[in-house]
């Protein structure tokens, strides 16, 4: 093999290497026997699964993980579709059986409050500091030595 056939090879690959993560879409874990037939409710179904939080996985969606109880959360969503109630009426019904952690976007109330403030605050503060840094003034300026001082000096100096 040559050094140009070589580099060539390595030039693929390495395109190959970056591109395809980029070409895959996101994984989904749903199972075609969980698919609704009615493709207007398998839409609602996906659209409210992709905001609730997997509670073994815990960054992940229902809609995208492979556990088990991500399974029962998504047949839940869907048996609610089916009984009849909106995105509203089923994000709700699966609050109250698992708590708001089930949420992957948390609601914004007196209780939250702390979890919503805190990068403001920390911003404001990281701020105030900079601005403190910024201001903080320089030492003054050494005095310059009198006369008696650059002699004794320049004595030291001469006794080397």
């Amino acid at each position: 093999m040559t050094m140009r056939s070589l580099r060539r090879t390595l030039l693929v690959a390495s395109t190959l290497t970056a591109i395809l993560p980029l070409a895959a879409g996101p994984a989904r874990a749903v199972q075609p026997e969980e698919v609704m037939k009615d493709p207007a409710q398998e839409a609602r179904a996906r659209e409210i699964s992709a905001g609730l939080r997997c509670l073994v996985c815990q960054n992940q969606s229902i809609d995208d993980s492979d556990a088990p109880l991500a399974r029962d959360l998504r047949l839940i969503v869907r048996d609610r579709i089916r009984a009849g109630d909106d995105n509203r009426q089923v994000e709700d019904y699966v609050v109250r059986r698992y708590g708001e952690f089930v949420l992957l976007r948390p609601v914004l109330g007196w209780h939250t409050l702390l979890l919503w403030l805190t990068p403001l605050a920390a911003l404001l503060l990281g701020g105030f500091g900079l601005w403190r840094l910024a201001r903080r003034r320089a030492p003054p300026p050494a005095a310059a030595l009198s006369a008696s001082e650059e002699a004794e000096v320049a004595a030291l100096l001469r006794r080397k």
